[in-house]
C-alpha cells in the first residue's frame, strides 16, 4: 500500500518469467521492509503472449498489462522501465526508454556484445537519466560485510581471486533447445549468463582486470527444438533437434590491474551443483571465502590470530550492524536469495528520487562486457588479451 503523500514512482516492468517474478517480488516488499523516498508503484507488466502476461499481471500485484512495449513505454505514467526480457531485446527497449525521458532497470548482461553495451550507456549519459544493472548478488549482507573487510585493509595486500559458477541444468542431452542456448538470443552462454556475475562481483570486490585467457566447450552440440518454457525448464520436440550455439563452459585466468591473480570457472554442466556461485580471496594479512548456497554466511581468516586459535571463522551475517540485514528478521533468523533483489531496487530508487550514490551502472555493465569479450577474443587467438584492448 502506497504511504500518505509520499511521492510515487511508477514501474512498467518487461518480461514476466523467472526474473519477472524476482522483480515483482522485490517491488511487493521494497516498502513493507525498507523506508525508501518514494513508493514503488507496480503500474504496468508487459510480455508478448496475452494470456501469459495477464496471468502474471493478476499473480504478482501489477495494475495493468501490456503486450506491447512500445505502448508500454509511451505510456505517461511510466516513470522508469524494467528490462528482464532475453538479452537480444535488452538494446532495443533501453535506447527506447532511454529516448522517451525513462529510467532503465536492466537486467544483466547488459547486451549481446560490448558495442550495443556502450551505445546504451552513452545515450543513457547524454539523456541523463538513472540506468542500473541487475548484478544483485553485490547486495547480500556476507557480500557487503567482504566489501567492508577488503576496504579496510584487513585483507592486506591482495594476492589470489578464484572464482566458481557451476550449474547442471544442461548435463542431460534432452534439455530443451531455450532461448539460453542460441548465441543470437543471448549473446553467449555459461560464460555471459554466469560469467557474467562472478566478473562484477570480483570488479566490486577487488578492483578492475588488466588481462585475460581463457577457454571454453560446448559438449553438447544439438538438443530437442523448445516447444514450452518456463523459467529454466522446458519441453522440446521429440523429433525435431536444433543446433547449440554458445558455451556450455568457460574458464579463464586473470592478471588484476592491482597485481592479483584470477581464476574462474563457468558451468551449466558441473552434475550436482544446482547455483554454486562462490569467490575465495586470498590477501597477505588473510583471506575470505563465501558460497551463494549459504548466501548468509561469510568465512574468514586473519593471520594475526593466536596460533592455537588460528582458523576460518564463520560470521552469520544476520546482525542489524550487517548491511540490510536489520531490515529484515531478528538475528539469526535468515534470509534468501530473493532479497538481494529488494536491496538493489531500494538503493536505487533512492538514486532515482535523491540523486544518492549508486552502482552497479550501465558502466558496471560495460566493463562487465569487457572482460566477457576479452575472455572470448582470447579464445579465438589462444592468447592472453589486454581487457584494454577491445
Amino acid at each position: 500500500m502506497v504511504g500518505i503523500n509520499k511521492k510515487k514512482i511508477n514501474v512498467g516492468m518487461v518480461g514476466y518469467k523467472f526474473m519477472g517474478k524476482a522483480h515483482s517480488h522485490a517491488y511487493k516488499d521494497v516498502g513493507m521492509f525498507f523506508e525508501p523516498t518514494a513508493d514503488v508503484v507496480m503500474k504496468a507488466i508487459c510480455g508478448r503472449d496475452e494470456n501469459g502476461v495477464k496471468e502474471a499481471a493478476e499473480k504478482f500485484g501489477w495494475e495493468s498489462y501490456e503486450t506491447d512495449w512500445r505502448k508500454m513505454i509511451a505510456r505517461e505514467d511510466i516513470d522508469f522501465v524494467d528490462i528482464n526480457a532475453p538479452s537480444d531485446a535488452h538494446k532495443e527497449i533501453a535506447l527506447a526508454a532511454i529516448a522517451a525521458g525513462k529510467h532503465v532497470f536492466c537486467e544483466k548482461p547488459l547486451a549481446l556484445n560490448l558495442a550495443d553495451g556502450r551505445e546504451m550507456l552513452a545515450a543513457a549519459e547524454k539523456a541523463g537519466v538513472k540506468h542500473a544493472v541487475c548484478f544483485n548478488y553485490r547486495f547480500l549482507p556476507a557480500v557487503q560485510l567482504a566489501k567492508q573487510i577488503i576496504d579496510e585493509g584487513r585483507l592486506g595486500e591482495i594476492h589470489h581471486y578464484r572464482a566458481t559458477y557451476l550449474q547442471d541444468w544442461l548435463v542431460d542431452p534432452n534439455t530443451p533447445l531455450a532461448w539460453r542456448l542460441k548465441k543470437e538470443v543471448a549473446g553467449s552462454g555459461a560464460h555471459g549468463d554466469i560469467n557474467a556475475h562472478s566478473i562484477d562481483l570480483a570488479r566490486f570486490l577487488i578492483g578492475e582486470f588488466d588481462r585475460v585467457v581463457g577457454h571454453s566447450r560446448t559438449f553438447v552440440k544439438e538438443r530437442p527444438v523448445l516447444t514450452g518454457s518456463s523459467g529454466l525448464s522446458g519441453t522440446g520436440s521429440a523429433t525435431e533437434k536444433g543446433e547449440v550455439t554458445v558455451d556450455d563452459a568457460t574458464g579463464f585466468l586473470a592478471d588484476f590491474k592491482n597485481g592479483a591473480m584470477g581464476m574462474f570457472v563457468a558451468s551449466r554442466f558441473a552434475a550436482g551443483r544446482k547455483n554454486h556461485n562462490t569467490f575465495e580471496i586470498h590477501g597477505s594479512k588473510g583471506s575470505i571465502r563465501w558460497d551463494l548456497e549459504k548466501l548468509n554466511e561469510l568465512e574468514v581468516y586473519f593471520r594475526e590470530d593466536e596460533p592455537n586459535l588460528a582458523g576460518f571463522r564463520r560470521i552469520l551475517a544476520t546482525e542489524p550492524t550487517h548491511k540490510y540485514a536489520g531490515n529484515w528478521w531478528p538475528t539469526g533468523h535468515i534470509i534468501g536469495y530473493e532479497h538481494a533483489f529488494v536491496h538493489i531496487v531500494y538503493e536505487f530508487v533512492q538514486h532515482m528520487t535523491t540523486n544518492s550514490p549508486f552502482a552497479p551502472t550501465f558502466l558496471d555493465g560495460v566493463k562487465c562486457q569487457e572482460v566477457l569479450e576479452a575472455v572470448d577474443l582470447s579464445i579465438e587467438r589462444g592468447a592472453w588479451v589486454s581487457v584494454d584492448e577491445v
